[in-house]
């Protein structure tokens, strides 16, 4: 078979994104297809590269202007081509009557501009996602939380609507003890002493502001000898450093950016805790990346997270401050209990599977245009 993955813009870095889109070319590569990878082309976004400003324009030039011509000549070479993140899912319009999928990875910047959290041109962009997820041949959601939302806003017939987890877009499993130590040692963390870790970016639904009053509410529980608190992912905002700064946590919080696939395995496998109390989310990749590495997880008591989590994660209400720091500290006290069952659940997300999902939806939307 012949598969066209459209992937994502390369300026705009979005990291999960690029990843799976890789993790979907090597497994169809080694399960013996054709495949060919089509994204839009930088060039006028290389004039300024950024995610911002004259930078983001740009990148519009490039992903609304040049992009079309180029999917419209690449589509004729394939059978079934998959829109893998839905953000481009504008381009089924280009596409005709050849055989597609779109991945809905989550649908909540399409609710935030719906609910004008946005600007307008963010508004205007997530119309045209919509557009395209309501006109798509098939669209495959990461979990049925974010399968019942898609239904909700749009028009699209349940039959058109499925649901394929995702697999881990790295192959996270325990780190032994040794190594994990080292690397964690050399991030600045040390692993002799407990710590939660989290890992995320700093959109609203992330909850990162969150994670600190928790921490700070644990910390007036356990005093100043209990654990520690790791955030991976990106820097802290202004608000959050106020906050460290009022609660005096330094010294007990500390932020971590640039870390590896290896790192973070590192981290997963030698935290005492992952703490995952999101708003919201489409899938919740940590909570499947740590118990992988037999972390155990503390997330929140919603859908996807506890879709993810399973029976092995302990679940918080991520708006109860107070309630979530009493589950964290009689988590802390048995975690290592929580480690093979973490593991167990992680094995119910197999890439293997999810390939093979893919697969199958693919013979199922060319045979609908055959």
């Amino acid at each position: 078979m012949k598969i066209l993955l459209i992937g994502n813009y390369l300026h705009d870095r979005q990291e999960s994104m690029l990843r799976f889109s890789a993790l979907m070319e090597r497994g169809l590569v080694e399960a013996g297809h054709e495949v060919r990878v089509c994204r839009p082309p930088a060039l006028v976004g290389r004039l300024r590269v950024s995610e911002y400003g004259v930078g983001k324009w740009l990148g519009y030039v490039d992903k609304f202007a040049a992009f079309p011509a180029v999917l419209r000549l690449a589509a004729r070479w394939a059978h079934v081509i998959h829109i893998c993140d839905h953000s481009s899912a504008m381009y089924v319009r280009h596409l005709g009557r050849r055989p597609h999928v779109v991945t809905c990875h989550d649908v909540l910047g399409i609710r935030d501009a719906l609910l004008h959290r946005t600007r307008w041109t963010g508004r205007q962009l997530q119309r045209m996602i919509l557009d395209g997820l309501a006109r798509a041949q098939h669209v495959a959601c990461v979990s049925e939380a974010t399968r019942a939302e898609l239904l909700r806003l749009t028009s699209l017939p349940a039959s058109r609507v499925s649901r394929i987890y995702n697999g881990l877009n790295y192959p996270y499993s325990p780190m032994p003890q040794h190594e994990a130590a080292s690397r964690v040692r050399a991030l600045g963390v040390e692993p002799e002493h407990p710590f939660v870790l989290h890992i995320g970016g700093n959109s609203w639904y992330k909850n990162r502001e969150g994670v600190l009053r928790i921490f700070a509410a644990l910390r007036q529980r356990t005093g100043e000898g209990g654990a520690k608190l790791v955030m991976a992912g990106k820097p802290w905002t202004p608000a959050m450093k106020a906050f460290v700064s009022e609660a005096r946590l330094e010294g007990a919080a500390m932020e971590l950016g640039g870390v590896t696939n290896e790192d973070l395995r590192a981290l997963y496998s030698t935290a005492r805790i992952m703490l995952f109390p999101s708003l919201e989310e489409g899938f919740g990749w940590p909570i499947l990346e740590a118990q992988a590495c037999g972390c155990a997880v503390i997330t929140s008591n919603r859908s996807p997270m506890n879709e993810v989590g399973g029976a092995a994660a302990v679940y918080v209400d991520p708006e109860d401050t107070e309630g979530a720091a009493a589950v964290v500290a009689d988590a802390l006290r048995c975690a290592d209990q929580r480690r093979k069952p973490s593991v167990q659940n992680a094995l119910r997300f197999s890439t293997a599977e999810m390939l093979r999902a893919y697969l199958e939806l693919y013979r199922k939307v060319a045979h609908e245009y055959s």
